[in-house]
């Protein structure tokens, strides 16, 4: 019998790529898929196309054991709960927990380039979370260690574009490997619905590595508005966001990804993502052109 396979996070935007990839890309039937989800019915689509929708409350251990019943292969995509130091990595040991007591053979995990030590805020969640892996009792595990999205544009860009076009850094000359997110969808379909069955870990990258400057370069020639780059220390870049009405806690998260970027931390090119898919992942240049008219409207 094929292994059914369980999605969580189904609802969110890697959740959603990743859906598509195993029933659109991959063609298996929808009722060897599990979905899970806080708000079911926000994937009555799905559910229309064979999906298995089932609840999950990460907060819960029995809860999430209940809705991992039955599933041999078990997609753990991070959670958004990163409002308040550990919450997440709490949820995130809730989940293996659950899988070990459901029976799950594999799970995949989808974490950050070196999270060990890195200054992004939020790194000690994923590295607490590949050590819960490690020391769990599962049969095997596949951390995918994503890249950060070229989606964040979509965030960052319109501020940009209101400051006249001042993208103001302090990553400095340090690069970044970003990569798409329908990429990552589809590497975590291909590794789930595959055959892994050890312990492995797997960097999924873009095909190059770019610093700010040359991001804006691209992005300029994209949708023909200059963006000129302002190199700023951390500390002012911090205080410039607050003073702009973000609250500290966020501007110091959105820091610590340049901090991280300045470090090196960011910019490893792998061949992981091929290996896995069989397929190029897409280029900057290419994601700028096919989403131009999103990124005007942003």
């Amino acid at each position: 019998m094929p292994d059914t396979l369980l999605v969580t996070g189904a609802t969110g935007h890697l959740g959603q790529r990743v859906l598509h990839h195993l029933v659109d890309t991959l063609r298996l039937p929808g009722n060897r898929i599990i979905a899970t989800t806080r708000k079911p019915e926000s994937l009555s689509a799905w559910a229309v196309k064979g999906v298995v929708v089932r609840t999950a409350d990460f907060e819960n251990t029995a809860s999430l054991t209940d809705a991992f019943r039955g599933a041999r292969r078990l997609l753990l995509i991070s959670t958004d709960a990163i409002d308040r130091p550990g919450r997440r990595l709490a949820q995130h040991k809730n989940a293996i927990d659950a899988a070990v007591q459901a029976g799950v053979s594999h799970v995949v995990y989808t974490s950050m380039p070196e999270p060990e030590g890195s200054p992004v805020v939020f790194a000690p969640d994923h590295a607490g979370t590949e050590a819960a892996l490690a020391a769990s009792t599962l049969p095997g595990w596949t951390v995918l260690r994503n890249h950060w999205y070229f989606e964040t544009l979509f965030n960052s860009l319109p501020g940009i574009l209101g400051r006249g076009g001042k993208w103001f850094s302090a990553a400095g000359d340090g690069k970044v490997a970003n990569v798409s997110r329908d990429d990552l969808g589809r590497a975590a379909a291909c590794v789930l619905a595959g055959s892994y069955t050890g312990k492995d870990i797997f960097t999924l990258s873009g095909p190059q590595a770019l610093s700010v400057a040359e991001q804006a370069a691209a992005i300029t020639q994209v949708i023909d508005k200059p963006i000129q780059v302002i190199p700023v220390p951390v500390d002012a870049l911090i205080q410039g966001m607050v003073a702009a009405g973000l609250p500290e806690p966020v501007a110091k998260l959105i820091a610590s990804f340049d901090m991280n970027t300045a470090a090196g931390r960011a910019s490893k090119v792998t061949g992981d993502f091929k290996a896995i898919t069989g397929v190029e992942p897409q280029r900057f240049t290419d994601w700028l052109s096919a989403n131009k008219t999103a990124l005007l409207g942003a």
